[in-house]
C-alpha cells in the first residue's frame, strides 16, 4: 500500500495525520507513507522526526482582516492544485489513497489527487468543518469526521463517515506509574502539564507564569510543567526567569513537548487548549483537565468542544478573557486541595474516549481502496 497523507501549519492538523499514519504502519509495516505539507509549516520539525519524508507545496491561508497577502492566498488556491511542484509529486509516488487532515497546507494535494481519479478521504476532529474541508467535500471521496453533529455543517451526507479521532501510539499504552518512572517523576508527587498550541498562545504563557509564581514556592511537593511553543518561548523563558523561577525545583518551561504521550500519561493535571485531537486523547487516558479554548480559531470550535466536556463535568473551561484575573491560578488551586474533585474529571471524561477510532479508520480505509478499484 502506498499512502500519502497531507495536513499541516500547525499540530492540530499534523498530529492526526501522523496518528492515522502508524495506524496504517502497524495494520500494514510494508506499507510506504509519505506526507505533504508547507515549507513554514510545523510539519517541517515533527514529520521528520517520526522518520517520514515530507514533500513541499505552496499554500497559505486566508487572513480575516483585509490583507494584501489574501491576494497571494487566492493566487495559490486557484493555481496550486494544477502546479507541476503538486501534481509531479503524485505522479512520482503514486499513491493508492491520499489522505487530508484538513488545514490550507491540505488543499493543494488534495484537490490534484481527486482531479486525477485517485481515492481520496480527508478527516475533520473538529465539531465544525473548517474551510478547507467544506471546499473540498464535493472533491474528495470520503468525509471522516470526530463528532456526529459535523455532518450537519456538509452538503454530503453519502460520502460522511463517523470514525472518530485517531490517536497516536502510546496514548493509552502505558500507565501512569510506568510513565512517571520513565520520566524520573516521583509516584506521589503532583505533576500539572500545560501547553498551549504549537506555536504558542501569549495570553495562556503570561498566565501560566503567574499560576506558577503562585503555586512554585508554597508547594514544592507540585511539579509544574509548561510548553510555551516555538513563537512565544522566548518571552515564556524572560517571563519565567524575571520572576525568579528557574531557581525553583518546581516550575519547568519548554518550547514544545515532544514525548506528549508519556507526559500527558504521567500529569495529574493538564491545561490545554480545546483542539479536537487533544481532548481526545486527554478522554482516552482519562485525565483531568482545566481547558482554555482558543478564541482565534475559526467557528469559535475549541469553546464549543470545551463547553460540552464541561457541561457533563468532565473538565473545567476557563475562557481566554479570565485569563488577565487570577481565574486559572484559583481553579488549579482548588483541584489540587480537593483529590475527590479530581477522580470525579477523570472518570467522567473517559465517556468521551473511542477506543476504536483507529480500527474504524484502518477498515474505511481498506474499503475506500478497494471500492475505487472495483469501478
Amino acid at each position: 500500500m502506498r499512502v500519502l497523507l497531507t495536513g499541516g501549519g500547525t499540530a492540530g492538523h499534523i498530529n492526526p495525520a501522523l496518528a492515522i499514519a502508524q495506524t496504517i504502519q502497524q495494520n500494514d509495516p510494508s506499507a510506504v507513507i509519505e506526507f505533504v505539507g508547507i515549507e513554514r509549516g510545523k510539519e517541517t520539525e515533527l514529520i521528520p522526526r517520526e522518520g517520514f519524508r515530507l514533500h513541499f507545496v505552496k499554500s497559505q491561508g486566508f487572513k480575516r482582516s483585509l490583507s494584501l497577502s489574501n491576494f497571494r492566498s487566492a493566487w495559490l488556491f486557484f493555481t496550486s492544485p494544477y502546479a507541476k511542484q503538486t501534481t509531479s509529486i503524485i505522479k512520482e509516488f503514486q499513491p493508492d489513497v491520499v489522505i487530508g487532515t484538513g488545514g490550507f497546507a491540505s488543499w493543494p494535494l488534495m484537490a490534484a489527487a481527486a482531479r486525477m481519479g485517485i481515492p481520496t478521504a480527508v478527516h475533520e476532529s473538529n465539531s465544525i468543518p473548517g474551510l478547507t474541508v467544506r471546499l473540498l467535500q464535493k472533491k474528495v471521496d470520503r468525509i471522516w469526521t470526530n463528532f456526529e453533529c459535523t455532518k450537519d455543517y456538509l452538503k454530503v451526507p453519502k460520502k460522511i463517515l463517523r470514525v472518530g479521532n485517531p490517536f497516536r501510539g502510546g496514548f493509552g499504552g502505558i500507565s501512569r506509574e510506568e510513565a512517571r518512572r520513565k520520566l524520573g517523576i516521583e509516584a506521589n508527587r503532583l505533576f500539572i502539564l500545560s501547553f498551549g498550541g504549537s506555536l504558542g498562545a501569549e495570553n495562556l504563557n503570561r498566565a501560566i507564569v503567574r499560576t506558577m509564581k503562585e503555586l512554585g514556592g508554597a508547594h514544592p511537593e507540585i511539579l509544574l510543567r509548561h510548553a510555551a511553543g516555538k513563537r512565544d518561548y522566548q518571552a515564556t523563558l524572560e517571563d519565567f526567569r524575571s520572576n525568579g523561577l528557574e531557581k525553583l525545583g518546581s516550575c519547568e518551561v519548554a518550547e514544545y513537548i515532544y514525548d506528549m504521550s508519556l507526559q500527558m500519561s504521567a500529569a495529574d493535571l493538564v491545561i490545554c487548549r480545546a483542539g479536537a485531537m487533544t481532548l481526545s486523547e486527554l478522554a482516552l487516558l482519562g485525565k483531568a483537565s482545566i481547558l482554555i479554548p482558543s478564541p482565534y480559531v475559526a467557528e469559535n470550535h475549541q469553546y464549543r468542544n470545551a463547553k460540552t466536556l464541561s457541561d457533563a463535568g468532565a473538565a473545567v473551561l476557563v475562557e481566554e478573557k479570565e485569563l488577565e484575573s487570577d481565574a486559572l491560578t484559583e481553579q488549579v488551586k482548588a483541584l489540587i486541595m480537593d483529590q475527590n474533585r479530581l477522580r470525579t474529571l477523570e472518570n467522567n471524561i473517559t465517556g468521551f474516549a473511542d477506543p476504536e477510532a483507529n480500527k474504524r479508520i484502518w477498515e474505511e480505509l481498506l474499503g475506500l481502496i478497494q471500492s475505487k478499484r472495483s469501478k
